[in-house]
C-alpha cells in the first residue's frame, strides 16, 4: 500500500491518499501505508489525459518512439494519450493502430490509445477501416487525418456518420488547403514584415464552420483541434448554443506565444522553432482562447506535442518541420497562462486537462475524481518552484520546444498510473 501524505486535492486542504490494489481505497488524516509518498505543499490532481499526441511510431523513430514518448508523457504528468494517426504507415488499419497500442502496453509508462485515420494513407480520397479499428483490441473511438484535414465535405459527412455506430468522434485539423497553400505565418503585420506568406484565420474557421454543420445534419461527435483564432472561439460558442454535439481543444503553445516570437526570438527573426500548425497568431486571439477554455466554449488543452529530429528544425525557416514538443512543458504553461491569470482554479485544470479529455475519447478509467474506489491515477504537481526550461534536460527524444531559456512554473513531482509510480521526485521510476 502507498499513501500520498498531505497532498493538496485540486488544491484544497491538505490530506492523506491511500491507495492500494490500484485504488484509492481511503481519503483522511494520518494514514498509513508500507510507502510513503511525502506531499506537503503539493497538489492532487487526476493523471492527466491528453487527446493529442504525435508518437512517431512507427515509422519516424528518429523523432520519437512509442517508449520514449510516454517517459515524456509521464514527466509531464499524464497518465493516458491519444496517439495520432500520421505515423508511417499510417494507422488506418486494424493492424496498425494494435501494433501501436501494444507498444504503450509495453512500455508502460501511461496508456496509449491509437487514433485512427479518417482516411486511407491520410489522402483524403477513401473512408479508412474505421469499424475495424473501432472493433480491434485498440478500441479506437477517435479518429483524424491531423496534419491534414478532411477538406471533401461529402467524405467528412460520410465519416461523421459512420463513427455513429460506435460512439467515435472525428477529430478534424481545421485548415482550407486552397487557403493556406505555401502558408508560413499567421497572415497579419508580422507574416508582412517578414516577407513569409500569410495563413489566414478563416482558413481555418471555414472549415470549423462547415464541420459544425454537417454534424448537427448527422447528430454525429465532431472535435476541432487545435483551435486557434478568436473568430474560430465563435464560432464554436455558437454551434455549443444550439446544442450540437461539438467540442474543441487548445494547445498550450496557444495560449502563451503569438507570431511576433517569429519576429523577435532570443536568436533573432526567423527562428523556426515557432514554426507550427496551425501557427501562432495574434495577442488578441490568445487572449480569446484564453477566455474561451475558461468559459468552457473550449473543452480541454491538448498538447499537439510534435517532436522533430534536429535536422528538419534547425534549417531555413520554409524548410522547416512545423511543430513543437509539449508534453512534459503543459502543466506548467497552463499554470502561466490560466492559473496565474485567475482564469481557472485547479479544479478547472482537473476539468480542462484530465476529465473532459478522458470524456471525448470515451476513456472509462481515466479522468475520475480523486475519490474513494477510484483507480489511483494521480498526478503530484508543486505550483510554487519556478524553473527555467532546459531542452536538454527533457526526456523526449527530440529537443523542439518552443519555451527554452524561459522561466515556467510548476513541476511534476510524481505520476502515479494505477497505483504505480512512474514518476518519483520528478524522476522516472
Amino acid at each position: 500500500m502507498i499513501v500520498i501524505r498531505n497532498a493538496r486535492i485540486l488544491g484544497g486542504e491538505p490530506r492523506d491518499i491511500l491507495i492500494a490494489n490500484g485504488l484509492i481505497s481511503e481519503i483522511g488524516a494520518g494514514l498509513g501505508g508500507d510507502t510513503v509518498i511525502e506531499a506537503d505543499g503539493l497538489i492532487a490532481l487526476p493523471g492527466l489525459v491528453d487527446l493529442h499526441t504525435h508518437l512517431r511510431e512507427p515509422g519516424r523513430e528518429d523523432a520519437e518512439t512509442v517508449e520514449t514518448g510516454t517517459r515524456a508523457a509521464a514527466m509531464g504528468g499524464f497518465t493516458a494519450v491519444h496517439a495520432m494517426a500520421n505515423t508511417s504507415p499510417v494507422a488506418d488499419t486494424a493492424g496498425v493502430v494494435e501494433q501501436v497500442w501494444r507498444r504503450g502496453q509495453e512500455a508502460g509508462h501511461c496508456d496509449v490509445h491509437p487514433v485512427g485515420a479518417v482516411t486511407s494513407g491520410l489522402e483524403g480520397k477513401h473512408l479508412a477501416e474505421l469499424g475495424a479499428m473501432a472493433d480491434s483490441q485498440a478500441r479506437v473511438r477517435v479518429f483524424s487525418d491531423d496534419g491534414k484535414c478532411v477538406s471533401d465535405a461529402v467524405l467528412m459527412r460520410r465519416a461523421l456518420e459512420y463513427v455513429k455506430a460506435f460512439d467515435g468522434v472525428v477529430a478534424q485539423h481545421a485548415q482550407e488547403p486552397r487557403l493556406t497553400e505555401g502558408a508560413q505565418l499567421n497572415e497579419g503585420e508580422v507574416s508582412g514584415r517578414l516577407g513569409l506568406t500569410g495563413w489566414p484565420a478563416v482558413a481555418e474557421e471555414a472549415i470549423i464552420a462547415r464541420d459544425c454543420l454537417l454534424a448537427a445534419h448527422v447528430g454525429s461527435r465532431l472535435h476541432v483541434c487545435h483551435v486557434s483564432t478568436a473568430g474560430s472561439v465563435e464560432i464554436i460558442r455558437w454551434a455549443k448554443s444550439k446544442g450540437w454535439n461539438v467540442t474543441a481543444e487548445v494547445t498550450p503553445h496557444h495560449l502563451l506565444l503569438t507570431d511576433s516570437c517569429a519576429e523577435a526570438s532570443p536568436v533573432g527573426p526567423y527562428n523556426p522553432i515557432y514554426k507550427v500548425n496551425p501557427p501562432l497568431r495574434t495577442q488578441e486571439d490568445v487572449t480569446a482562447l484564453r477566455e474561451a477554455l475558461a468559459d468552457g466554449t473550449i473543452d480541454c488543452v491538448a498538447t499537439d506535442h510534435a517532436p522533430h529530429p534536429v535536422e528538419d528544425k534547425e534549417t531555413e525557416w520554409a524548410a522547416a518541420a512545423m511543430g513543437m514538443i509539449g508534453l512534459e512543458t503543459a502543466l506548467s504553461v497552463v499554470q502561466e497562462a490560466m492559473v496565474e491569470t485567475g482564469l481557472l482554479d485547479w479544479a478547472g485544470v482537473a476539468d480542462r486537462m484530465s476529465v473532459r479529455p478522458a470524456r471525448i475519447g470515451r476513456l472509462s478509467g481515466q479522468g475520475l475524481p480523486l475519490e474513494v474506489g477510484a483507480p489511483a491515477n494521480i498526478t503530484l504537481y508543486d505550483p510554487a518552484v519556478r524553473t527555467p526550461v532546459d531542452p536538454t534536460a527533457m526526456v523526449s527524444r527530440s529537443r523542439n520546444t518552443p519555451y527554452e531559456g524561459l522561466t515556467l512554473p510548476g513541476r511534476v513531482v510524481a505520476t502515479i498510473l494505477r497505483g504505480r509510480p512512474t514518476v518519483l521526485d520528478g524522476k522516472l521510476v
